[in-house]
């Protein structure tokens, strides 16, 4: 436990001071962007996205593939549901056909060719008003960005990853009454309690692995607690954490639980 307190700490003060020296420079991360010469399509920041979603001023495209958007996307962003050579047509149809509406591309990071691809294809197809956020998902997660996990991605993720932490965010009495086999219950109010608690070695059985910040976290609940507890992790160590939006009752029949 005395390994572990240490690797927390560190990862906690790694934290502090780059929140520290974010407000010093007056968050100016945020405002970073690849400043890619010979582009056909702008780019737009960290802070502008995520200005853009709170004011809802652009549609926001997932350009990833329909497995990976099910795993984990910006929350706000959509997915174009179709085959290669109908996807302008599938974007043209969610724009009710305004080729000058605001549309911000994203994909897998700053290497990742899939969101310049389309956005030059779009520019050919006449859309006027296409940016990229090409800094990325994992630059979003890095940062903070909450990200939020559909059903399809959760049912594969609890198959298959026997890494994955699964967080039940309800109450501990609805806790007690019926989760997902494995979860750990842990909500927004207690969090920091808990994580000084886990830091001092009082508690044993930590909610939160200590061991590796890369597992897979997945929150799950009901109303916006999930979302909720999803931002207060945001500036912890933990930087794979993923949110469920929708009810246990929804959940638990698609996992085969009754």
């Amino acid at each position: 436990m005395k390994i572990r307190t240490i690797i927390y700490a560190t990862a906690l003060a790694a934290a502090a001071v780059f929140a520290t020296r974010a407000d010093a420079e007056q968050l100016g991360i945020l405002q970073a962007t690849l400043g890619e010469p010979n582009q056909n399509t702008g780019e737009v920041s960290t802070g502008e996205l995520r200005r853009i979603l709170a004011n809802n001023s652009a549609i926001v495209l997932d350009t990833r593939s329909r497995e990976e958007f099910d795993a984990g996307h910006i929350p706000g962003a959509k997915h174009v549901d179709a085959p290669a050579g109908e996807r302008i047509t599938a974007v043209t149809r969610l724009l009710h056909g305004d080729k000058t509406a605001a549309l911000i591309l994203y994909c897998n990071g700053p290497f990742c060719q899939a969101s310049r691809r389309f956005a030059d294809d779009l520019v050919a197809a006449a859309f006027t008003n296409v940016r990229r956020y090409q800094l990325g998902i994992p630059i979003w997660r890095g940062l903070g960005g909450p990200t939020e996990i559909e059903l399809e991605g959760i049912t594969r993720i609890y198959g298959v990853d026997r890494t994955a932490v699964f967080i039940d965010v309800r109450s501990a009495e609805e806790f007690s009454k019926r989760t997902i086999p494995g979860a750990r219950n842990l909500r927004p109010d207690t969090l920091d309690a808990t994580i000084k608690a886990m830091m001092s070695g009082q508690l044993k059985d930590a909610p939160l692995p200590l061991d590796d910040f890369n597992r897979r976290i997945v929150l799950v609940g009901a109303d916006s607690s999930a979302r909720t507890m999803a931002k207060a992790m945001s500036t912890r160590p933990w930087h794979n954490v993923a949110y469920y939006p929708g009810t246990i009752e929804t959940l638990m029949p698609r996992l085969g639980i009754k």
